[in-house]
């Protein structure tokens, strides 16, 4: 049978992604739903967990690179008085430990600790890399590797007590932080240990979970109405970077764009302020902004400097 090549297929579909699968197996079935040729996902979540996955296909794969910087957020649930290998329950338990009383106090004190810049040691099942292979094959293999803190910073944090041995986690994070971590460092400090029983993704950068889509609720489209029923699920690939700055060239400038040339300032016809997005990382002083032509398409991203002139950064296929 010759192999499926797939179509092109543009958009970012905010999967809400069930428990027991990976995001690459989650990511795989979408794909084969839409009949995709190009496909990713921005952000891995364990086989445990659920929630929000925003997986990009064609160009919308572009802007992924942000929303894997984007802040998150996380409701977990945690199980106290126990450590596992994988700091959540689908390790092996290494040591057990009577819960001590925790107190309306004890809990503020968590939150204010907890919150703020930290310093992390990522777990052995994560998919960092150490000498070219990810740390959770490492992991199955039983074997474990020095892992250096990494900087991460908490927005909020909300606890609650749901039983003597269950506390509720509400987080808002930036990328790079590792809620299993976090989980263990708390159960380091009330002396007890901790491990994560459930996790769920409700927000990734400008998403949240009021547009997510099922893999059930897919299926159901798919079934009625194929690969054109879950495409009309796809939101734009700009509908990520809403709030970004944003300029419309005239047609000057939209040519010089798509030819890879910088616009120049004369060319700009109208310029939308809105929150300034991370800075530009190739180093020259400017801000990243969301680029249209003269009919309203979107172009792409581009660098736009102090004298108001734009380059591009990432170009986008327009007709």
């Amino acid at each position: 049978m010759a192999r499926r090549k797939g179509r092109n297929v543009d958009g970012i579909l905010l999967l809400d992604k069930p428990q027991g699968l990976s995001s690459s197996q989650a990511l795989g079935r979408v794909k084969y739903l839409l009949g995709a040729r190009k496909a990713g996902h921005t952000g891995a979540l364990d086989p445990r967990a659920t929630g929000l996955l925003p997986l990009c296909f064609g160009q919308a794969t572009k802007v992924s690179g942000w929303l894997l910087d984007a802040d998150k957020r996380y409701v977990a649930v945690a199980r106290l008085g126990v450590e596992t290998d994988s700091a959540d329950m689908d390790g092996e338990i290494l040591a057990e430990s009577p819960v001590p009383v925790i107190t309306d106090e004890d809990l503020a004190r968590l939150e204010r600790d907890f919150t703020g810049d930290l310093e992390q040691v990522p777990p052995m099942v994560s998919a960092l890399k150490k000498d070219g292979r990810r740390l959770y094959e490492l992991a199955r293999e039983g074997v474990e590797v020095d892992r250096p803190p990494r900087p991460v910073r908490i927005h909020s944090l909300n606890i609650e007590r749901l039983a003597d041995d269950r506390l509720r986690l509400e987080v808002y994070c930036s990328k790079g932080t590792y809620i299993r971590s976090l989980v263990a460092d708390i159960g380091d400090a009330l002396g007890c240990g901790a491990a994560v029983e459930e996790l769920r993704r409700t927000a990734h950068g400008v998403f949240d979970a009021e547009a997510m889509w099922t893999r059930e609720a897919l299926e159901e489209r798919f079934e009625a109405g194929g690969p054109a029923a879950i495409e009309a699920c796809l939101l734009p690939a700009e509908a990520a970077l809403a709030g970004w700055p944003q300029v419309h060239l005239n047609a000057t400038g939209a040519a010089a764009l798509r030819h890879g040339n910088t616009a120049d300032a004369e060319t700009v016809d109208r310029q939308v302020t809105g929150a300034s997005p991370v800075p530009d990382e190739a180093g020259p002083a400017g801000i990243l902004v969301r680029m249209h032509g003269p009919e309203g398409e979107f172009l792409g991203v581009g660098l736009q400097d102090a004298k108001g002139a734009v380059r591009p950064r990432r170009l986008f296929t327009t007709a």
